[in-house]
Protein backbone atom coordinates (compact mmCIF):
# COMPACT_ATOMS: atom_id res chain seq x y z
CA UNK A 1 0.00 0.00 0.00
CA UNK A 2 1.15 3.52 -0.96
CA UNK A 3 1.98 5.91 1.97
CA UNK A 4 -0.79 8.57 2.42
CA UNK A 5 1.43 10.76 3.74
CA UNK A 6 3.83 10.69 0.75
CA UNK A 7 0.90 11.36 -1.63
CA UNK A 8 -0.68 14.24 0.47
CA UNK A 9 2.81 15.84 1.08
CA UNK A 10 3.71 14.89 -3.25
CA UNK A 11 0.79 14.45 -4.63
CA UNK A 12 2.38 15.35 -8.16
CA UNK A 13 5.42 12.93 -7.45
CA UNK A 14 3.66 10.27 -6.91
CA UNK A 15 1.20 10.62 -9.80
CA UNK A 16 4.31 11.02 -12.35
CA UNK A 17 5.19 7.30 -10.98
CA UNK A 18 1.84 6.01 -11.29
CA UNK A 19 1.41 6.99 -14.79
CA UNK A 20 4.69 5.82 -15.52
CA UNK A 21 3.60 2.49 -15.23
CA UNK A 22 0.92 3.01 -17.88
CA UNK A 23 -2.24 0.53 -17.03
CA UNK A 24 -4.77 2.96 -15.94
CA UNK A 25 -5.62 6.58 -14.83
CA UNK A 26 -5.19 6.75 -11.04
CA UNK A 27 -6.70 9.62 -9.64
CA UNK A 28 -5.78 11.03 -6.24
CA UNK A 29 -8.02 13.48 -6.23
CA UNK A 30 -10.35 11.44 -4.17
CA UNK A 31 -8.45 10.20 -1.56
CA UNK A 32 -6.82 13.76 -1.10
CA UNK A 33 -10.23 14.78 -0.20
CA UNK A 34 -10.69 12.36 2.16
CA UNK A 35 -7.88 12.37 3.87
CA UNK A 36 -8.46 16.43 4.06
CA UNK A 37 -11.51 15.55 5.44
CA UNK A 38 -9.98 12.67 8.06
CA UNK A 39 -7.36 15.80 8.99
CA UNK A 40 -10.08 18.38 9.91
CA UNK A 41 -11.97 15.90 12.26
CA UNK A 42 -9.01 14.91 13.83
CA UNK A 43 -7.85 18.35 14.26
CA UNK A 44 -11.60 19.06 15.89
CA UNK A 45 -11.33 16.08 18.27
CA UNK A 46 -7.95 16.66 19.63
CA UNK A 47 -9.25 20.54 20.39
CA UNK A 48 -12.38 19.03 21.78
CA UNK A 49 -10.72 16.34 23.88
CA UNK A 50 -8.52 19.10 25.01
CA UNK A 51 -11.54 21.65 26.25
CA UNK A 52 -12.71 18.19 28.00
CA UNK A 53 -9.59 17.20 29.87
CA UNK A 54 -9.47 21.09 30.55
CA UNK A 55 -13.16 21.26 32.12
CA UNK A 56 -12.28 18.62 33.86
CA UNK A 57 -8.98 19.89 35.71
CA UNK A 58 -11.44 23.53 36.48
CA UNK A 59 -14.32 21.44 38.31
CA UNK A 60 -11.69 20.03 40.79
CA UNK A 61 -9.91 23.50 41.02
CA UNK A 62 -13.43 25.06 42.02
CA UNK A 63 -14.59 22.63 44.22
CA UNK A 64 -11.01 22.49 46.06
CA UNK A 65 -11.42 26.63 46.24
CA UNK A 66 -14.67 25.85 47.73
CA UNK A 67 -17.16 25.97 45.05
CA UNK A 68 -20.10 24.36 46.24
CA UNK A 69 -20.60 21.11 43.72
CA UNK A 70 -24.04 21.46 42.86
CA UNK A 71 -23.02 25.38 42.12
CA UNK A 72 -24.49 26.78 38.30
CA UNK A 73 -21.30 27.69 37.31
CA UNK A 74 -19.87 23.58 37.31
CA UNK A 75 -23.40 22.70 36.10
CA UNK A 76 -22.41 24.52 33.33
CA UNK A 77 -19.06 23.34 32.94
CA UNK A 78 -20.30 19.44 33.75
CA UNK A 79 -22.99 20.64 30.23
CA UNK A 80 -20.62 21.58 28.34
CA UNK A 81 -18.71 18.84 29.16
CA UNK A 82 -20.96 16.04 28.39
CA UNK A 83 -22.04 18.24 25.18
CA UNK A 84 -18.44 17.26 24.45
CA UNK A 85 -18.38 14.16 25.16
CA UNK A 86 -21.31 13.15 22.95
CA UNK A 87 -19.99 15.08 19.91
CA UNK A 88 -16.63 12.84 20.28
CA UNK A 89 -18.96 10.05 20.12
CA UNK A 90 -20.50 11.18 16.85
CA UNK A 91 -16.77 11.82 15.64
CA UNK A 92 -15.28 8.54 16.26
CA UNK A 93 -17.21 6.50 13.60
CA UNK A 94 -17.27 8.98 11.28
CA UNK A 95 -13.40 9.14 11.40
CA UNK A 96 -13.30 5.45 11.30
CA UNK A 97 -15.97 5.53 7.74
CA UNK A 98 -13.65 8.27 6.68
CA UNK A 99 -10.26 5.96 7.35
CA UNK A 100 -12.25 2.58 5.51
CA UNK A 101 -13.18 5.00 2.47
CA UNK A 102 -9.69 5.95 1.91
CA UNK A 103 -7.69 2.36 2.45
CA UNK A 104 -10.26 0.73 -0.04
CA UNK A 105 -9.27 3.94 -2.34
CA UNK A 106 -5.47 2.72 -1.82
CA UNK A 107 -5.71 -0.82 -2.23
CA UNK A 108 -6.58 -1.09 -5.43
CA UNK A 109 -3.04 1.16 -6.01
CA UNK A 110 -0.38 -0.39 -7.48
CA UNK A 111 3.40 0.15 -6.03
CA UNK A 112 5.67 2.75 -7.39
CA UNK A 113 8.47 2.24 -9.61
CA UNK A 114 11.47 2.60 -8.30
CA UNK A 115 13.54 5.74 -9.35
CA UNK A 116 15.77 3.28 -11.25
CA UNK A 117 13.03 1.38 -13.09
CA UNK A 118 12.88 2.26 -17.26
CA UNK A 119 10.36 3.47 -18.01
CA UNK A 120 8.12 1.74 -21.07
CA UNK A 121 4.87 0.72 -21.96
CA UNK A 122 4.85 -3.19 -22.22
CA UNK A 123 7.27 -5.76 -22.32
CA UNK A 124 8.36 -5.30 -25.82
CA UNK A 125 10.79 -2.46 -23.85
CA UNK A 126 12.38 -4.31 -21.31
CA UNK A 127 15.98 -4.02 -21.23
CA UNK A 128 18.61 -6.84 -21.18
CA UNK A 129 20.69 -7.03 -18.31
CA UNK A 130 22.95 -10.30 -19.11
CA UNK A 131 22.77 -13.65 -20.87
CA UNK A 132 24.46 -16.54 -19.97
CA UNK A 133 25.09 -20.48 -21.27
CA UNK A 134 25.19 -19.68 -25.04
CA UNK A 135 27.63 -22.45 -25.24
CA UNK A 136 25.04 -24.70 -23.91
CA UNK A 137 21.98 -24.00 -26.31
CA UNK A 138 21.26 -26.88 -28.32
CA UNK A 139 22.69 -26.91 -32.16
CA UNK A 140 20.13 -29.79 -33.15
CA UNK A 141 17.18 -28.21 -34.82
CA UNK A 142 14.81 -30.74 -34.62
CA UNK A 143 13.74 -30.60 -31.01
CA UNK A 144 10.06 -31.47 -30.06
CA UNK A 145 8.11 -29.62 -27.57
CA UNK A 146 8.76 -30.90 -24.45
CA UNK A 147 4.98 -31.58 -24.19
CA UNK A 148 5.36 -33.84 -27.09
CA UNK A 149 8.77 -35.62 -25.79
CA UNK A 150 7.96 -35.84 -22.26
CA UNK A 151 4.30 -37.56 -23.07
CA UNK A 152 6.38 -40.13 -26.34
CA UNK A 153 8.75 -41.25 -22.86
CA UNK A 154 5.44 -41.72 -20.98
CA UNK A 155 5.98 -39.12 -18.10
CA UNK A 156 3.00 -36.21 -19.27
CA UNK A 157 -0.11 -37.05 -19.31
CA UNK A 158 -2.45 -34.37 -20.43
CA UNK A 159 -5.60 -35.72 -21.67
CA UNK A 160 -6.46 -38.12 -17.84
CA UNK A 161 -5.55 -34.85 -16.24
CA UNK A 162 -8.81 -33.40 -18.22
CA UNK A 163 -10.67 -36.04 -17.19
CA UNK A 164 -9.73 -35.81 -13.83
CA UNK A 165 -10.26 -31.96 -13.63
CA UNK A 166 -9.72 -29.86 -16.69
CA UNK A 167 -7.58 -28.33 -18.77
CA UNK A 168 -4.44 -26.53 -18.06
CA UNK A 169 -3.55 -29.28 -15.41
CA UNK A 170 -1.20 -31.92 -15.91
CA UNK A 171 0.01 -35.96 -14.45
CA UNK A 172 3.35 -36.68 -14.06
CA UNK A 173 3.87 -40.55 -14.36
CA UNK A 174 6.82 -42.67 -13.20
CA UNK A 175 10.19 -40.85 -14.23
CA UNK A 176 7.91 -37.79 -14.68
CA UNK A 177 7.32 -37.43 -10.86
CA UNK A 178 10.25 -38.65 -10.00
CA UNK A 179 12.16 -35.81 -12.04
CA UNK A 180 9.46 -32.94 -10.57
CA UNK A 181 10.67 -34.36 -7.23
CA UNK A 182 14.13 -34.69 -7.94
CA UNK A 183 14.17 -31.28 -8.87
CA UNK A 184 12.20 -29.95 -5.80
CA UNK A 185 14.78 -31.40 -4.02
CA UNK A 186 17.79 -30.21 -5.89
CA UNK A 187 16.52 -26.45 -5.21
CA UNK A 188 15.92 -26.36 -1.75
CA UNK A 189 19.09 -27.89 -0.99
CA UNK A 190 20.76 -25.49 -3.21
CA UNK A 191 18.83 -22.54 -1.71
CA UNK A 192 19.30 -23.76 2.37
CA UNK A 193 23.05 -24.02 1.53
CA UNK A 194 22.51 -20.23 0.62
CA UNK A 195 21.33 -19.43 3.58
CA UNK A 196 17.73 -19.68 3.32
CA UNK A 197 15.74 -21.16 5.78
CA UNK A 198 12.96 -23.74 4.58
CA UNK A 199 9.65 -23.25 5.56
CA UNK A 200 6.42 -25.46 5.22
CA UNK A 201 3.89 -23.12 5.29
CA UNK A 202 -0.25 -23.45 4.82
CA UNK A 203 -1.37 -24.21 1.39
CA UNK A 204 -5.22 -22.48 2.56
CA UNK A 205 -4.27 -18.53 3.28
CA UNK A 206 -6.84 -16.41 4.22
CA UNK A 207 -7.95 -13.00 2.95
CA UNK A 208 -6.21 -10.78 5.43
CA UNK A 209 -2.87 -12.70 4.36
CA UNK A 210 -3.68 -12.16 0.35
CA UNK A 211 -4.92 -8.50 1.15
CA UNK A 212 -1.30 -7.80 3.01
CA UNK A 213 0.63 -9.32 -0.33
CA UNK A 214 -1.36 -7.24 -2.94
CA UNK A 215 -3.58 -10.34 -4.50
CA UNK A 216 -6.63 -8.45 -2.78
CA UNK A 217 -8.25 -7.08 -3.87
CA UNK A 218 -6.74 -6.91 -7.68
CA UNK A 219 -6.08 -10.79 -8.28
CA UNK A 220 -9.41 -12.30 -6.45
CA UNK A 221 -10.69 -13.40 -10.06
CA UNK A 222 -7.28 -14.80 -10.67
CA UNK A 223 -7.63 -17.18 -7.66
CA UNK A 224 -9.35 -20.43 -6.33
CA UNK A 225 -11.45 -19.75 -3.30
CA UNK A 226 -13.06 -21.80 -0.66
CA UNK A 227 -16.00 -19.64 0.03
CA UNK A 228 -17.61 -21.15 2.98
CA UNK A 229 -14.14 -20.58 5.03
CA UNK A 230 -12.91 -17.33 3.79
CA UNK A 231 -9.46 -19.40 2.83
CA UNK A 232 -7.92 -19.29 -0.58
CA UNK A 233 -5.34 -21.73 -2.39
CA UNK A 234 -2.18 -20.31 -2.29
CA UNK A 235 -1.18 -18.51 -5.76
CA UNK A 236 2.40 -18.37 -4.41
CA UNK A 237 4.61 -19.22 -1.13
CA UNK A 238 5.37 -15.23 -1.04
CA UNK A 239 1.93 -15.11 0.25
CA UNK A 240 2.57 -17.41 3.53
CA UNK A 241 6.30 -16.88 3.95
CA UNK A 242 5.79 -12.71 4.03
CA UNK A 243 2.87 -13.30 6.39
CA UNK A 244 4.42 -15.24 9.03
CA UNK A 245 5.88 -11.57 10.01
CA UNK A 246 2.56 -9.80 9.73
CA UNK A 247 1.53 -7.40 12.70
CA UNK A 248 5.00 -7.67 14.31
CA UNK A 249 7.86 -5.70 15.48
CA UNK A 250 11.52 -7.25 14.92
CA UNK A 251 14.28 -6.20 16.19
CA UNK A 252 17.26 -4.97 13.50
CA UNK A 253 19.34 -7.44 14.92
CA UNK A 254 16.77 -10.17 13.69
CA UNK A 255 17.59 -9.04 9.78
CA UNK A 256 18.16 -10.02 7.49
CA UNK A 257 15.50 -12.91 6.94
CA UNK A 258 15.97 -15.69 4.15
CA UNK A 259 13.11 -18.13 4.01
CA UNK A 260 12.66 -20.14 1.21
CA UNK A 261 9.91 -23.18 0.51
CA UNK A 262 8.28 -25.39 -1.73
CA UNK A 263 4.17 -25.15 -2.45
CA UNK A 264 2.11 -26.03 -5.20
CA UNK A 265 0.79 -22.76 -6.33
CA UNK A 266 -2.96 -22.24 -8.07
CA UNK A 267 -4.06 -19.83 -10.30
CA UNK A 268 -7.17 -19.56 -12.38
CA UNK A 269 -4.82 -17.43 -15.45
CA UNK A 270 -7.80 -15.84 -16.13
CA UNK A 271 -6.13 -13.43 -18.22
CA UNK A 272 -4.46 -15.91 -20.19
CA UNK A 273 -6.77 -17.52 -22.48
CA UNK A 274 -5.13 -18.77 -25.62
CA UNK A 275 -1.80 -18.23 -24.43
CA UNK A 276 0.64 -21.32 -23.85
CA UNK A 277 -2.34 -23.78 -23.68
CA UNK A 278 -0.02 -26.30 -24.44
CA UNK A 279 2.69 -28.06 -22.00
CA UNK A 280 4.14 -26.90 -18.56
CA UNK A 281 4.30 -23.43 -18.99
CA UNK A 282 0.83 -21.97 -17.53
CA UNK A 283 -1.16 -24.66 -15.38
CA UNK A 284 -3.84 -23.84 -13.04
CA UNK A 285 -1.87 -25.76 -10.67
CA UNK A 286 2.30 -26.04 -10.90
CA UNK A 287 5.23 -26.64 -8.46
CA UNK A 288 7.29 -24.24 -7.19
CA UNK A 289 10.16 -23.42 -4.79
CA UNK A 290 9.86 -19.52 -3.52
CA UNK A 291 12.62 -17.39 -2.18
CA UNK A 292 11.55 -14.54 0.17
CA UNK A 293 13.46 -12.10 1.81
CA UNK A 294 12.56 -9.45 4.49
CA UNK A 295 15.38 -6.65 4.97
CA UNK A 296 16.79 -3.72 6.00
CA UNK A 297 15.72 -1.27 3.62
CA UNK A 298 19.58 0.26 4.07
CA UNK A 299 20.10 -3.24 2.58
CA UNK A 300 17.18 -3.94 -0.37
CA UNK A 301 18.79 -3.12 -3.16
CA UNK A 302 21.98 -5.06 -2.60
CA UNK A 303 19.93 -7.70 -1.24
CA UNK A 304 17.71 -7.84 -4.32
CA UNK A 305 21.19 -7.99 -6.66
CA UNK A 306 21.86 -11.36 -4.22
CA UNK A 307 18.60 -12.59 -4.63
CA UNK A 308 18.47 -12.91 -8.32
CA UNK A 309 22.15 -15.18 -8.70
CA UNK A 310 19.97 -16.95 -6.08
CA UNK A 311 17.67 -17.85 -8.70
CA UNK A 312 20.42 -18.32 -11.41
CA UNK A 313 22.60 -20.35 -9.49
CA UNK A 314 20.02 -23.35 -10.24
CA UNK A 315 19.86 -22.39 -13.97
CA UNK A 316 23.98 -22.31 -13.77
CA UNK A 317 23.66 -25.83 -12.06
CA UNK A 318 21.71 -27.20 -14.27
CA UNK A 319 23.81 -25.69 -17.40
CA UNK A 320 20.17 -24.16 -18.74
CA UNK A 321 21.11 -20.93 -20.86
CA UNK A 322 18.91 -17.96 -19.55
CA UNK A 323 19.01 -13.82 -19.99
CA UNK A 324 18.58 -11.66 -17.27
CA UNK A 325 15.73 -9.31 -18.04
CA UNK A 326 14.97 -5.76 -16.32
CA UNK A 327 11.30 -5.13 -16.49
CA UNK A 328 9.92 -1.82 -17.37
CA UNK A 329 7.85 0.22 -15.86
CA UNK A 330 4.38 -0.81 -17.75
CA UNK A 331 5.54 -4.73 -17.49
CA UNK A 332 5.63 -4.32 -13.85
CA UNK A 333 4.10 -6.40 -11.17
CA UNK A 334 1.34 -4.91 -8.87
CA UNK A 335 3.34 -4.98 -5.47
CA UNK A 336 6.79 -5.05 -7.51
CA UNK A 337 8.75 -1.39 -7.48
CA UNK A 338 11.78 -3.24 -9.30
CA UNK A 339 11.81 -6.36 -11.38
CA UNK A 340 14.37 -8.73 -12.89
CA UNK A 341 12.89 -11.81 -14.53
CA UNK A 342 15.02 -14.57 -15.25
CA UNK A 343 14.08 -16.45 -18.71
CA UNK A 344 15.49 -19.94 -20.00
CA UNK A 345 16.04 -20.88 -23.36
CA UNK A 346 13.41 -23.19 -24.59
CA UNK A 347 14.80 -24.37 -28.30
CA UNK A 348 10.74 -25.62 -29.51
CA UNK A 349 10.36 -21.96 -29.24
CA UNK A 350 13.16 -20.58 -30.55
CA UNK A 351 13.14 -17.49 -27.61
CA UNK A 352 13.45 -17.32 -23.53
CA UNK A 353 10.98 -18.14 -21.58
CA UNK A 354 10.56 -16.67 -17.62
CA UNK A 355 11.14 -19.15 -15.31
CA UNK A 356 12.01 -16.55 -12.40
CA UNK A 357 10.65 -13.31 -11.93
CA UNK A 358 12.52 -11.68 -8.46
CA UNK A 359 11.20 -8.17 -7.28
CA UNK A 360 11.98 -6.06 -4.87
CA UNK A 361 8.74 -4.47 -3.16
CA UNK A 362 9.97 -1.90 -1.08
CA UNK A 363 7.62 -1.01 1.87
CA UNK A 364 4.68 -1.22 -0.22
CA UNK A 365 3.63 -5.03 1.39
CA UNK A 366 4.97 -4.77 4.98
CA UNK A 367 2.77 -1.38 4.88
CA UNK A 368 -0.27 -3.55 3.90
CA UNK A 369 0.95 -6.13 6.41
CA UNK A 370 2.40 -3.71 9.05
CA UNK A 371 5.47 -5.47 9.58
CA UNK A 372 8.34 -3.19 11.31
CA UNK A 373 11.32 -3.57 12.84
CA UNK A 374 12.88 -1.69 15.98
CA UNK A 375 16.83 -0.72 15.83
CA UNK A 376 18.47 -0.56 19.30
CA UNK A 377 19.05 2.84 20.82
CA UNK A 378 16.36 4.65 18.57
CA UNK A 379 12.89 5.31 19.05
CA UNK A 380 9.92 4.38 16.76
CA UNK A 381 10.13 1.60 14.65
CA UNK A 382 10.20 1.55 10.67
CA UNK A 383 8.76 -0.54 7.87
CA UNK A 384 11.06 -3.61 6.40
CA UNK A 385 11.42 -3.85 2.85
CA UNK A 386 9.77 -7.42 1.75
CA UNK A 387 11.64 -9.03 -1.62
CA UNK A 388 10.54 -12.48 -3.43
CA UNK A 389 11.31 -14.05 -6.38
CA UNK A 390 11.08 -17.65 -7.94
CA UNK A 391 13.40 -20.25 -7.10
CA UNK A 392 12.42 -22.14 -9.77
CA UNK A 393 9.01 -22.44 -10.91
CA UNK A 394 9.20 -26.44 -11.44
CA UNK A 395 7.44 -27.20 -14.17
CA UNK A 396 8.98 -24.70 -16.42
CA UNK A 397 12.80 -26.04 -15.03
CA UNK A 398 11.22 -29.62 -16.49
CA UNK A 399 10.36 -28.60 -19.65
CA UNK A 400 13.61 -26.47 -20.38
CA UNK A 401 15.55 -29.40 -19.67
CA UNK A 402 13.15 -32.03 -21.85
CA UNK A 403 14.06 -29.90 -24.51
CA UNK A 404 17.36 -28.23 -24.03
CA UNK A 405 18.60 -32.05 -22.99
CA UNK A 406 17.30 -33.83 -25.75
CA UNK A 407 18.79 -36.13 -27.24
CA UNK A 408 18.29 -37.27 -31.56
CA UNK A 409 17.51 -40.32 -30.88
CA UNK A 410 14.62 -39.70 -28.61
CA UNK A 411 16.24 -39.54 -25.19
CA UNK A 412 16.55 -37.16 -23.01
CA UNK A 413 19.44 -36.56 -21.13
CA UNK A 414 19.88 -35.31 -17.01
CA UNK A 415 21.84 -32.59 -15.97
CA UNK A 416 24.91 -33.89 -13.90
CA UNK A 417 23.85 -32.10 -10.96
CA UNK A 418 20.66 -33.36 -11.01
CA UNK A 419 21.56 -37.50 -11.64
CA UNK A 420 22.18 -38.55 -7.68
CA UNK A 421 18.60 -36.90 -7.19
CA UNK A 422 17.25 -39.19 -9.74
CA UNK A 423 19.34 -42.02 -9.59
CA UNK A 424 19.46 -42.11 -13.18
CA UNK A 425 21.32 -40.34 -16.35
CA UNK A 426 19.07 -40.91 -19.24
CA UNK A 427 15.37 -40.69 -19.51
Amino acid sequence: MLDLKQIRENPQNVQERLDKRGVGQYDLQPILALNQRQRELETQRTQLQARSNEIGKLIGQKIKAGSAPDAPELQALRDEGNQIKATLSDLEPQEKDLKAEIEALLLPLPNLPSESTPVGKSEEENVEVRRWGDEFIPQNDKILPHWEIGEKLGILNFERAVKIAQSRFVTLIGAGAALERALISFMLDKQTAAGYVEVMPPLLINSQSLTATGQLPKFAEESFKCEPDDLWLTPTAEVPLVNLYRDEVLEASELPIYHCAYTPCFRREAGSYGRDTRGLIRLHQFNKVELVKIVHPSKSEEEHQKLVQDAAAILEALKLPYRIMELCTGDLGFAAAKTYDLEVWLPSAGKYREISSCSNCFDFQSRRGNIRFKEAGKKGTQLVHALNGSGLAVGRTMSAILENYQQPDGTVRIPEALQPYLGREVL
